[in-house]
């Protein structure tokens, strides 16, 4: 989900996770969090590291990659006394890329509104599993629509007010993703570091992971390695003509500096692109809005389109013209 909150201490953050991000998605995650945050060892720990290496997502998932199951808090202990610099190399060299295809069910409706064909280019694209809102079948309690790819998962989604879905999916000429760091969906240790980032408690996800991964080779979604700011225009001059350009991110933004994020904005507008943002309440002005401790999606920066459930679970529609 989100990154560190700029202000707040380790042990604040560590609760905030806790209390309004793992609570009620993931008990063990967030009894670990708290226990965390009250913990002197772990804490020093963390805040030898660099600021954005400090993420309670970062810490379990790197835990667990290293042990094959989710940690203790005994069993953060042990690492840090006697193999911190194990620890440190994974939380140093990986990163929070957590690629869930059930937010495919959250941008569906949104992409489904836009004139085709379809471009897509996704920043922060991680393995790509998000590139194929096209190749899903989605099942929106009851309100099913059928993808291009048979063998694709259903991806369920509770819809919550007048959300406009579509009686099929949208036409995508051609995608393409960014990210600073590409997973590779056929590397057994990138695929494995995907399924350590999904907490515990969430079985179903891992179970969507694999058969994501699994659309994924049959027809790879290329990955550029790239910054969403010094490599997006490059990348977005390969968009065939006669399409519209989507360019979406899920989760990313709230992980770069406000700075940043206002040059994203230009550069977006620039292109002409159509600008889907899922993200957290507030990564964007304007749109610090109760979400139920969920994403806010957003069109052009500036249109707020719906409440997201982090992982997809459901959507609820805000807009008034669908």
């Amino acid at each position: 989900m989100t990154g560190l909150v700029p202000g707040m201490s380790t042990a604040e953050n560590y609760r905030r996770f806790a209390r309004q991000e793992a609570a009620g998605r993931s008990p063990k995650y967030a009894a670990l969090a708290e226990a965390v945050a009250d913990d002197a060892l772990v804490l020093g720990f963390l805040n030898a590291l660099p600021p954005d290496k400090r993420q309670p997502n970062l810490l379990f998932a790197a835990a667990r990659y290293l042990l094959n199951s989710p940690p203790t808090l005994d069993l953060l202990h042990t690492f840090v006394m006697q193999m911190p610099s194990v620890l440190t190399d994974v939380m140093t060299s990986r990163r929070t890329q957590t690629n869930e295809a059930g937010r495919c069910a959250v941008l569906l409706p949104a992409l489904a509104q836009i004139p085709g064909p379809l471009a897509l280019l996704e920043v922060g694209a991680s393995a790509g599993l998000t590139l194929l809102p096209d190749k899903y079948s989605y099942d929106y309690a009851g309100h099913e629509i059928r993808g291009n790819d048979p063998l694709a998962p259903v991806l369920s989604c509770e819809p919550r007010g007048p959300v406009p879905l579509p009686a099929e999916v949208p036409n995508v000429v051609w995608r393409t993703g960014i990210d600073v760091n590409p997973l590779d969906i056929n590397n057994t240790n990138d695929l494995e570091w995907l399924s350590c980032l999904i907490w515990p408690g969430n079985e179903e996800r891992s179970q969507r992971l694999h058969a994501a991964a699994e659309t994924a080779r049959r027809e790879p979604p290329t990955v550029h390695r790239g910054d969403l700011l010094d490599d997006l225009e490059r990348v977005a001059s390969e968009v065939p003509d006669d399409t519209t350009l989507v360019i979406y991110h899920s989760a990313v933004l709230a992980y770069v500096d406000e700075e940043t994020r206002e040059k994203f904005a230009t550069a977006v507008t620039d292109l002409g692109a159509v600008w889907l943002s899922n993200e957290a309440p507030g990564v964007l002005p304007g749109t610090d809005i109760d979400s139920s401790n969920g994403f806010v999606l957003v069109r052009d920066g500036s249109e707020v389109l719906a409440r997201t459930d982090p992982h997809g679970a459901w959507t609820e529609w805000l807009a008034r013209d669908c």
